[in-house]
């Protein structure tokens, strides 16, 4: 799949989005900040980092942007609206936002690798408005009603 991008001035020289292993399911995004700047998010605290792209998705498609798993264990950092969703009718910049679940600050710098996207269908609903319905054994039973083992 091919998908338009288009680098904005704050992109600079940081290197285009990449999936990192062989069979890694999504690409990384970097932070595209002033290099001077680094962004200092506090335990409990949250920023909106750019990376200095915007693109043109296919129509059917979505930008899913996660957590990166490495930031998420060894420092607590994540994506508050995880999974954030970019949508193919969208063309600003995509930016992160990032949320600080550590004990101590976390310094985020230029060129860091902040979020992974990865490209997924959409499927759209037609919805049904109904009296009642199907019966399952579940039923209404909601957080927790299945137990843990």
């Amino acid at each position: 799949m091919k998908i338009e991008i288009k680098q904005l001035d704050n992109f600079g020289e940081l290197q285009m989005p990449a999936y990192e292993s062989e069979l890694a399911a999504g690409v990384d995004l970097r932070a595209a900040i002033d290099a001077d700047s680094p962004i200092i998010l506090q335990p409990g605290e949250r920023a909106l980092i750019a990376t200095g792209l915007a693109m043109a998705l296919p129509p059917g498609y979505e930008a899913q942007i996660r957590p990166r798993s490495g930031l998420a264990y060894k420092h607590g950092i994540s994506v508050v609206n995880t999974p954030g969703t970019i949508d193919a009718d969208y063309r600003g910049e995509v930016k992160i936002l990032l949320i600080n679940h550590g004990l101590v600050a976390f310094s985020v710098k230029r060129g860091d690798r902040i979020a992974q996207m990865i490209i997924a269908p959409v499927t759209r609903a037609v919805f049904n408005v109904v009296d009642r319905l199907s019966e399952t054994r579940r039923g209404a039973g909601g957080y927790g009603s299945t137990g843990i083992k």
